[in-house]
């Protein structure tokens, strides 16, 4: 039994099956994501989204579904 692949390999295997048009296209948005990542963009976004949303989702109505 072969190991299962690691998501590197899946990306790899994938993007060798794309047009070099759609391959272009698909080398732009993980620039795009490491470029993001890089500046920290994703974690001022889930801060932001967890001070926003803080007394929505901290309430006793749906203390039920702290556990879940």
């Amino acid at each position: 039994m072969f190991p299962a692949m690691t998501l590197t390999e899946q990306l790899v295997t994938q993007a060798s099956l794309l047009p070099d048009p759609l391959l272009r296209e698909a080398l732009d948005f993980v620039l795009f994501l490491r470029h993001r990542h890089e500046r920290g963009e994703d974690r001022d976004l889930v801060h932001a989204q967890s001070v926003v949303l803080g007394e929505t989702w901290d309430n006793d109505e749906d203390e039920i579904w702290n556990d879940v």
